[in-house]
């Protein structure tokens, strides 16, 4: 398994870098992995090994290239909130659609390409699964459930329900209950297959608990498995 950046040209004149985990084996598809609020961190790095260790062709795209940010890991909040507070949905959009579109030239087909994001990415791959045709979607930490983290994108049980893929979501019980089962319930609606998972956790992320973050990244691998084939 190898992993390496690349960059790809944007329309702007910009460029939009990808930090890419290649399978030693056969490609088995294409996950896009959307950056937690401090941008492609070393976690998020290990999120693209461990699925390129599984056979997928994992891709991150570094969100924040347009101020010239990408990992906020010694940030305060109040810099990390600045910083996502300027991400428009549309470009997130758009690079999206720049990651899978270089999915798509390194022959993966559409019915088995994934997104995958943590936290503020859990809540762009929901996002990204109601408005464009893939194989299959999982958020895990998603925000934003019934409150609009920002203006320009609706809350989670507003878009659940127009999901176009199966999607998976995974949450702590640290997060509101009654925003757990108002979200299940908004993606059933979607009319794919869909399924909310609540792990047990003292804190609001669950790989606080290391038997439970290897449960969920089991059910995780296995989800894409299911669905991307």
């Amino acid at each position: 398994m190898t992993i390496r950046t690349v960059a790809v040209p944007l329309t702007d004149d910009g460029e939009l870098r990808l930090t890419v985990a290649e399978p030693d084996g056969p490609v088995r598809g294409g996950i896009v992995v959307l950056q937690e609020a401090r941008g492609v961190t070393d976690s998020v790095r290990l999120l693209v090994t461990g699925l390129a260790s599984d056979g997928w062709l994992a891709v991150a795209p570094h969100l924040y290239h347009r101020d010239g940010a990408d990992d906020l890991g010694n940030g305060t909040d109040a810099e990390v909130a600045d910083q996502v507070g300027r991400l428009d949905s549309q470009q997130v959009m758009d690079d999206c659609d720049t990651a899978f579109g270089w999915l798509a030239d390194n022959e993966v087909p559409t019915d088995r390409l994934g997104v995958l994001g943590f936290d503020l990415g859990g809540t762009a791959a929901l996002l990204v699964a109601a408005n464009r045709r893939l194989g299959a979607a999982v958020t895990v930490a998603g925000e934003g459930i019934e409150k609009s983290p920002s203006p320009s994108v609706p809350a989670l049980v507003e878009a659940a329900p127009e999901l176009t893929c199966p999607w998976l979501g995974i949450y702590s019980e640290a997060a509101d209950s009654a925003s757990i089962a108002k979200l299940r319930a908004a993606a059933e609606r979607s009319g794919v297959a869909t399924d909310v998972v609540v792990y047990p956790s003292t804190g609001y992320r669950f790989d606080d608990d290391p038997e439970s973050a290897a449960e969920a990244w089991a059910r995780v691998l296995n989800w894409f498995g299911s669905h991307l084939r």
